[in-house]
């Protein structure tokens, strides 16, 4: 039987781009680096230099910004719910997966993503260890995603994780996406969606330019890529809407850093549009005892 694939199977030329980036950073390893990854990398490295010189912020400056701070809540989540499991979707070429397995061994951490691209990263992940699960394939919009949840225990908590994604969907997709999160996940005690999310850039001086880049993202993803929010009151409604009892907007203009040798970093919450061209969401159900 052939597989019902959504309109949106298109976006993975990014996960090469992003996972070049991230190793070239030091925050990756090389066999999550690919040669079209590369070849991207180079072709924009030009468009990328004058962003930051002149934007005050790149697509490469974002990729590691979000990527920490997310790294950084699942660490958190972690220390808080050592029965902690994962799933992460859209997964591509990041190595978080291989970096937590390294930290905590018995984590049960699970990635998933179209059947192209979890072949592709399977086969990184069994390079750097034989014993790595294999990437999980099922399309987020169809009656497989529910059966994802379903191969998890009910009886501990589970984090969601998502990262580069949710502004390749228009917001019908989006609160598609999020209502069956919290539909699927009713059973277990606490759900954590971690993601991050390209605000509209109202803040910024050059709004215009920053639309227009992302228009022709549009349509060499072949998506619906848009910017959804103007504040993180809009995300937080949004999100709440969708099911989440607990939402919240993490901006890295509002990052306090620790001043204890801790190098835990938190945030201020903040009604206000703080001007950094992404956050993240940590969004949460959690149920109440009684």
């Amino acid at each position: 039987m052939a597989q019902n694939l959504s309109e949106h199977r298109h976006i993975s030329f990014t996960a090469h781009y992003t996972g070049y980036i991230w190793y070239s950073m030091g925050i990756s390893h090389p066999v999550f680096a690919t040669g079209k990854g590369k070849f991207l990398a180079k072709l924009l490295h030009p468009l990328e230099s004058w962003a930051e010189k002149h934007v005050g912020g790149s697509m490469r400056t974002t990729l590691k910004q979000r990527h920490s701070i997310i790294d950084q809540q699942l660490n958190t989540l972690i220390e808080q719910h050592p029965d902690l499991q994962i799933l992460e979707i859209a997964c591509g070429l990041s190595p978080r997966s291989w970096n937590f397995r390294q930290k905590f061994p018995q984590i049960d951490y699970r990635e998933l993503d179209l059947p192209d691209m979890a072949k592709i990263k399977t086969q990184a992940l069994q390079q750097l260890d034989a014993a790595a699960p294999e990437v999980l394939t099922a399309d987020i919009f169809t009656q497989d995603f529910e059966r994802i949840f379903q191969s998890f225990d009910t009886t501990r908590p589970l984090a969601v994780i998502s990262e580069g994604l949710i502004n390749y969907f228009d917001k019908t997709m989006l609160n598609q996406l999020l209502q069956g999160m919290t539909e699927y996940a009713q059973d277990f005690p606490e759900l954590h969606y971690l993601t991050d999310i390209y605000p509209e850039p109202v803040k910024n001086k050059l709004a215009n330019f920053i639309w227009t880049s992302s228009k022709l993202l549009k349509v060499m993803s072949r998506s619906a890529f848009s910017f959804h929010f103007v504040n993180p009151a809009e995300v937080q409604s949004f999100f709440g809407h969708a099911g989440f009892n607990q939402v919240n907007v993490l901006q890295p203009a509002h990052a306090l850093k620790a001043q204890d040798s801790s190098n835990v970093i938190t945030f201020q919450n903040n009604e206000e549009h703080g001007g950094d061209l992404v956050w993240v969401i940590h969004a949460a159900i959690k149920k109440q005892r009684s």
